[in-house]
């Protein structure tokens, strides 16, 4: 199982950007019709819609009152749950709500003299809805980096959605995860469907202001689709990690690395950027050597033969380059002197500094949280984080004295643009003709 080494000058790269970019941008034609379709049923017949879709694709046979998990489901998941792992999931809950508490935005209040004053109010949203896929394996670190910043940003409520497993139970990992980071309340309903009874809200499952979380194609492409009615998250496509490596690096870091997002899924991308070719060869042998002995030696298989390469550039100037134009979801910088790289980094949603911060730990237990912006996006996305799930509202507040000072000046600004009831809406104030006759003005 090999990967690919490419000695570039740096013009190709961008060819290499452009079809890793395309990765989320496939023909969805066929997605958006079925999922429109699971939105509209749900729309319409709520619980009914909700307990058929689990029936068809999750084959568990459901009525409206098993769609809410009980308080006494979770207290069993906590205690068949080993108490080393209750204790990391603990830990890592810390780290994640220290470093977004750390971001909680103060409100603004600026004196304008005279009595005025112009401020901005900080609000959390009321409810946030959160999608926990089930798939082949729990993910309950995905359940603490999306509810840990609403719950830093004062959110009341927070709803979780997430799939049952064929006996129709919920995964013990991910109610404990639930419970630990202070989900409101939890819904074993996946999918599309999940997205869209948090979206319009059913007899069971409230409607939230926001939605975030993971998902396969069918669950992204609900988010989209009611994105407008509610707010989400981000548009998430694949994985994707970009590593820049210089002799310093062990080779042995850099597969392991490397192949910890190929095995995501089969449209994952890992790329390696170095200017040794020794090293490239050495992690191209590491990563033959271990990918065939991974359990999911078949994703592994798919994603190193597309969407997977190691880069030769002749100098470090290509590979900044490169990373900017790609604006990947994970950087690792595994060279010699990585602080000097940091200030030229444009476009990354998470920068891991030298050989002992794999991108794992990202994923885990650092802090910040590991919902990133994929396929380019971090050009303009940023990761999931504490405002995301505040809203802001602005205060003007002036006084008589304060307006007199410029309402000419805003009278002037309305007339230029042609409207002249803003104009009078601040000459009334002060014109007496104006505000006994009503009369136009000059």
């Amino acid at each position: 199982m090999n990967v690919k080494i490419i000695e570039s000058s740096g013009r190709d790269l961008l060819d290499l950007a452009q079809k890793l970019g395309l990765r989320a941008k496939m023909d969805q034609k066929d997605v958006i019709e079925a999922v429109s379709e699971i939105l509209d049923n749900v729309k319409n017949t709520g619980d009914e819609a909700l307990c058929f879709y689990t029936g068809k694709f999750d084959k568990v046979s459901m009525t409206p009152d098993k769609i809410r998990v009980t308080e006494e489901e979770i207290d069993c998941a906590m205690e068949t749950l080993d108490a080393a792992l209750l204790d990391i999931l603990h830990k890592a809950k810390a780290n994640i709500l220290e470093f977004h508490m750390a971001q909680v935005t103060p409100e603004i209040l600026i004196d304008k003299g005279n009595g005025a004053s112009i401020a901005m109010l900080v609000r959390p949203l009321q409810t946030v809805g959160v999608y926990v896929p089930g798939g082949t394996a729990p993910l309950p670190s995905s359940v603490l980096m999306n509810i840990l910043p609403a719950k830093a940003a004062g959110v009341p409520r927070i709803v979780m959605c997430t799939p049952p497993r064929s006996d129709g139970s919920v995964d013990p990992m991910i109610l404990a995860a639930a419970r630990i980071a202070g989900a409101s309340e939890i819904y074993r309903v996946g999918g599309a469907q999940a997205v869209a009874a948090m979206a319009y809200g059913t007899a069971t499952v409230p409607a939230v202001d926001k939605i975030c979380g993971p998902g396969n194609i069918y669950v992204n492409t609900a988010k989209r689709l009611v994105f407008g009615k509610v707010d989400i998250d981000m548009f998430a496509g694949p994985s994707e990690i970009l590593i820049l490596a210089d002799q310093t690096a062990n080779p042995s870091y850099l597969a392991t690395d490397f192949l910890s997002q190929a095995e995501h899924d089969k449209l994952a991308s890992a790329i390696l950027i170095t200017d040794d070719m020794t090293l490239a060869r050495q992690v191209a042998l590491q990563i033959a050597n271990r990918a065939g002995q991974m359990p999911r030696k078949e994703i592994l298989a798919a994603s190193l033969a597309d969407f997977c390469a190691i880069v030769v550039v002749p100098d470090f100037d290509v590979a900044i380059e490169f990373a900017n134009i790609l604006a990947p979801e994970h950087l690792e910088l595994c060279i010699a002197n990585p602080e000097s790289v940091i200030p030229r980094i444009f476009n990354a949603g998470a920068i891991f500094v030298g050989n002992y911060s794999p991108e794992p730990l990202g994923d885990y237990f650092a802090g910040p949280s590991h919902v990133l912006p994929t396929s380019g996006t971090a050009r303009f996305f940023s990761p999931l984080n504490t405002s995301d799930f505040q809203k802001k509202t602005s205060v003007i507040r002036y006084t008589k004295d304060a307006l007199k000072e410029c309402y000419c000046d805003v009278a002037a600004f309305a007339k230029a643009e042609l409207l002249d009831c803003h104009a009078q809406s601040m000459l009334v104030r002060f014109d007496e003709d104006i505000l006994s006759k009503g009369t136009n003005f000059e």
